[in-house]
This record gives C-alpha cells, sequence and structure tokens, in this order.
C-alpha cells in the first residue's frame, strides 16, 4: 500500500474546508497513511463570464487522470452528470444540509425581502424559483465566492443573495443565514449539500481507503438525484431541481423543471428501494420528459 495520497482541491476557501474535513477524517482512520493537498485552479475559478457554465472539475480531472494526484473533493453539485470513463466517484461523506438560504441585508434579517428587492444569484434555477415564489423581486446576477456574494449584500450591491446552506455551514459562517428557504418552493440542485471524492478508475488503494468515510445513504441519494438529471440532459444552464429523502431502505425522490420564468413548474415524485438508486432516477426524468418536461426545457435551451 502507497505511504501517501495526494489529494487534489481548488484553492477557494470553501473547498480547502470541505477538503479539510475529508482529510481529518481520512487521517483518523489511516494513521499510517500521508494524505498530501495539492491546490489546483479550475477553469471556472478563472474565468467567471456571466450567462456562462463554469466548469469546477476540470483542471483536477486532469491531473487525476495524469497521475499526478490519486483522490479529488469536489462539491458533489460540481461534477459533470457523465464522468470521464477514467474517473470512478468513490465516496460521498455524509451530506450537509441541502437546502437554500438567503442572505439579507441587516434591515431585512428577520423579514421577508420587500417588494422589488434585489436578489442576486447566478443560477437558474434559483432564478426560476425566486421568481415563481415572489415574482415582485428583481434577480440579479452576481458570480463569485461565498466571500464575494457576502460581500455584494453588506455594501448594498444587492438586497438579498442566495447560496447554500452547507457551503456557509462549513465555512464555519451560519450568522449570516437569514431566511432557510423551504424545499417545497426551493428545490435545491442535484446532488447539493454532498461531498464527492473521485479517484482514477481502477484504483484500488483510493477506492478502498476512502471506503471508510463513504455514507451509503448519502452516496445513493447523490445517485438518484444526479440519475434524475442526467436523464433530462441536465447541467448548470438548466432550471431543475432533485431531492432524494431515506425513508428506511427505501428513497422518495422529488424532481422538477421549471421555466425560466418560474411560471410553470412540473414537478413529479417517486419511491423505490435505495439499491436501485440510478435506476429511480432515470425513472422519474423519464417521467417528467413523458409529461411535459421536454417542452418546457427545449424553451429554456
Amino acid at each position: 500500500m502507497t505511504a501517501k495520497l495526494r489529494v487534489g482541491t481548488r484553492r477557494s476557501p470553501l473547498a480547502r474546508a470541505q477538503t479539510d474535513w475529508v482529510l481529518a477524517r481520512l487521517r483518523q482512520r489511516h494513521r499510517r497513511i500521508g494524505f498530501e493537498p495539492v491546490l489546483l485552479d479550475a477553469s471556472g475559478d478563472k474565468n467567471r463570464t456571466p450567462g456562462g457554465s463554469p466548469d469546477f472539475t476540470d483542471a483536477l480531472d486532469r491531473a487525476l487522470l495524469q497521475g499526478e494526484i490519486d483522490l479529488a473533493v469536489h462539491s458533489a453539485k460540481d461534477l459533470p452528470l457523465t464522468l470521464d470513463p477514467g474517473i470512478a466517484l468513490v465516496a460521498c461523506p455524509e451530506r450537509a444540509d441541502p437546502r437554500d438560504c438567503l442572505v439579507m441585508a441587516r434591515p431585512y434579517r428577520s423579514r421577508t425581502p420587500p417588494a422589488g428587492a434585489r436578489v442576486g444569484s447566478s443560477s437558474l434555477r434559483r432564478r426560476a424559483q425566486l421568481l415563481r415564489w415572489r415574482p415582485d423581486l428583481e434577480v440579479v446576477e452576481i458570480r463569485g465566492n461565498v466571500d464575494t456574494r457576502v460581500g455584494l449584500v453588506r455594501s448594498g450591491t444587492v438586497d438579498a443573495a442566495i447560496l447554500a446552506m452547507a457551503g456557509l455551514t462549513r465555512l464555519g459562517r451560519e450568522v449570516e443565514i437569514g431566511r432557510r428557504l423551504p424545499v417545497r418552493d426551493f428545490l435545491p440542485a442535484p446532488a447539493q449539500g454532498a461531498l464527492a471524492l473521485v479517484a482514477r478508475t481502477g484504483d484500488a488503494v483510493a477506492a478502498g481507503l476512502t471506503r471508510t468515510v463513504d455514507d451509503p445513504l448519502t452516496r445513493s441519494c447523490v445517485t438518484a438525484e444526479r440519475a434524475f438529471g442526467a436523464a433530462l440532459g441536465g447541467d448548470c444552464n438548466l432550471p431543475l431541481g432533485a431531492l432524494a429523502v431515506p425513508r428506511g431502505r427505501a428513497l422518495r425522490l422529488v424532481g422538477e423543471v421549471l421555466t425560466a420564468d418560474g411560471r410553470l413548474r412540473l414537478r413529479h415524485s417517486r419511491t423505490g428501494p435505495a439499491s436501485a438508486a440510478e435506476s429511480l432516477g432515470h425513472e422519474l426524468g423519464r417521467q417528467l420528459l413523458d409529461t411535459g418536461a421536454r417542452d418546457l426545457l427545449s424553451a429554456v435551451r
């Protein structure tokens, strides 16, 4: 067995915090193995062109395939829905809260944003859900890491911003959360709140070591949600959401697609065994396609 495992991560504070959390658990379980973090910049860190779909995994994928790292830690929602054949998802640690939340300027922290408030987000899903929830809001495109987006709220550039709760929690910044958004109105992106550990396909050492931090229920939920997104041809440029919730040995999977303005929403759910999570996701995706999602998505594309 190798004495050292090189673990790739992006340089952003959130990526570093997530990787440090994973490394602490790996070191606790494998005291004779060295885990060395390797910092890389993905293209999505360098180019945040408005309207684009940033890629936060490409540099780590290349390093993994070229043998420069042995493992990479990602936010699971950033993973392409179809992985390179040379890369395998080997573990998903226990998931954090998958919900979205509002970070609000001080006058609104304990209330709902007033009519006409400027709410920042670069996500088409969140934009559609915000406008469906509150069509009186003005959605403003903002990009950047957590510090940048929270800073835009504090500076008054926007009245509020919508972020994933998991990111704020992992950074120890729960104090920034002004309002937790219910999944009945804000179904999260597939795999939001989960982490994904990937290694080279066939690397038994990396797979074996990371198995000790894998949470089977989280992995089943992530698998079902990603399969749903793949069935719909989804990516960051489509307003779709999915969330799987364990029910004993089963999963209840809810999925939806919306028009860009949020006026139309198609949502269905299915329940099936956790052991067949991928099939469950594909079946729910096909169900939505057969009942009108194809037309909604073609309008967005």
